[in-house]
């Protein structure tokens, strides 16, 4: 099947054909026929399936082919994402293949100036790509009119609702028109994600590309045993002997992804870390540069596990083990994309036995055990108890909470309140370890 077989118009068609594109992916043939007939779609499918175009394409033909009865230009599409980097390489993705309609949009999400984005609101958009806290700080200061909302897109929804969004979503959805499209894109279909479109979406057609929870097919996975105070070097060993370039690293906190970016520029290697406390110009800055192939390594928090879009990325590397093994899934998605072949490595010492049963478990396989010669384990080494990081502990004092809506509020994250009725403890044990990461 080709794009010109699905409906879409001579313009877009000619956007895709610029961007190197011929073939549609499974989600993309499923998805955009469905959204051009103006139906509510419940969609999940592997990061990396090309998702974005699914959503992008068909919503930018229905926008060019209504009219809008406004005599100003009015935010007609809303795309929704959990994380600045999402939300900029959407934006990005929606100038692409709009280059040839009359159609302008543009990306707000904290980290950056609010005044500059204000000043592009005023000139006029159709299409907007947010995160729910700087979304809301604009409704608040009466920047952004969504009274005019025709098509609703929730992107990485399940990875919104870990991270908390849930009650800024439905702020955000009170203020839109009660008759509109709604588009809700998920990598996994869990039982929250199911209660949220059943009060969102009319009459859904539901498309699922991939089984729940699964990890991508083409991603190699392996776990190298090693003792944590050998971690490092055995992954400079790994790097430098194997001629890698383009890896991504994940660490468990902050300051281990800046102190492990720090020493592998000891050892030769050319690293940058990305995370919460980075400001947004310098993760801007870190990922242009992994893409291209000015640094070799980038290591991130699991900030960088949902969002990130590197095409043909050879190379991933829990540097530590998640503690939400799901975070495991979204990590290593992160390669072998859009039908390129990619490996996940896994660095596990005798600490992080349990996590790895976990993974294994959601999973329902075992994960291939590789001893690197020179890196044994010690069999004499006994568990010690894992380090959380900072911001593991939940709000206790309203000090504490202002504080954490401030910077949830700058981050363009909320605020995860002591009080806040997750519902049940996986979703506590989900927002621990975004705080932790962040």
């Amino acid at each position: 099947m080709s794009f010109d077989s699905l409906g879409l118009s001579a313009e877009l068609l000619r956007a895709i054909s610029e961007q190197g594109y011929t073939q549609p992916t499974p989600i993309q043939t499923q998805a955009i026929p469905v959204i051009l007939e103006g139906r509510d779609i419940l969609a999940g499918a592997q990061t990396g399936t090309g998702k974005t175009a699914g959503f992008t394409l068909p919503m930018l033909q229905r926008l060019a082919q209504t009219k809008n009865i406004k005599s100003y230009r009015a935010i007609r599409a809303l795309v929704l994402t959990p994380t600045r980097e999402l939300a900029a390489q959407v934006d990005d993705s929606v100038k692409n293949y709009s280059r040839h309609l009359p159609l302008k949009s543009t990306a707000v999400f904290g980290g950056v100036s609010i005044n500059a984005q204000i000043n592009k609101l005023r000139k006029g958009i159709d299409i907007l790509v947010a995160t729910p806290g700087r979304l809301l700080d604009h409704v608040n200061q009466k920047t952004i009119d969504l009274s005019n909302i025709e098509i609703l897109v929730l992107d990485e929804a399940d990875r919104m609702l870990d991270m908390g969004f849930i009650r800024d979503i439905r702020k955000i959805l009170a203020l839109l028109p009660k008759q509109r499209q709604n588009l809700l894109f998920s990598a996994t279909f869990s039982d929250e994600i199911k209660q949220l479109s059943n009060s969102l979406l009319k009459a859904p057609v539901l498309i699922e590309v991939a089984r729940r929870n699964t990890t991508a097919e083409r991603v190699t996975q392996v776990v190298h045993p090693v003792d944590r105070n050998r971690k490092r070097e055995l992954l400079s060993f790994m790097i430098g002997s194997r001629n890698w370039h383009q890896v991504l690293v994940f660490t468990r906190t902050k300051n281990g992804a800046n102190r492990l970016a720090e020493q592998l520029g000891r050892d030769g290697i050319n690293a940058a870390a990305i995370h919460g406390d980075k400001s947004q110009g310098a993760r801007t800055r870190a990922l242009k540069d992994f893409k291209q192939n000015n640094i070799r390594v980038l290591v991130a928090t699991d900030i960088a596990a949902r969002g990130l879009d590197i095409n043909q990325l050879p190379h991933v590397v829990n540097y530590d083990l998640p503690n939400v093994p799901e975070d495991y899934v979204h990590r290593i998605g992160r390669t072998g994309r859009a039908g390129n072949e990619g490996e996940a490595r896994s660095l596990v010492c005798v600490d992080e036995h349990k996590h790895l049963r976990d993974i294994e478990s959601l999973l329902k396989c075992n994960i291939p055990k590789d001893i690197i010669p020179g890196y044994e384990p010690d069999p004499s080494i006994k568990p010690q108890p894992i380090q959380k990081g900072r911001g593991a502990k939940p709000a206790t004092s309203k000090q504490h909470t202002r504080k954490t809506t401030a910077k949830s509020r700058q981050d363009g994250r909320p605020p995860l309140h002591a009080n806040s009725n997750r519902g049940n403890r996986s979703r506590s044990n989900a927002t621990q370890a975004y705080q932790r990461s962040r």
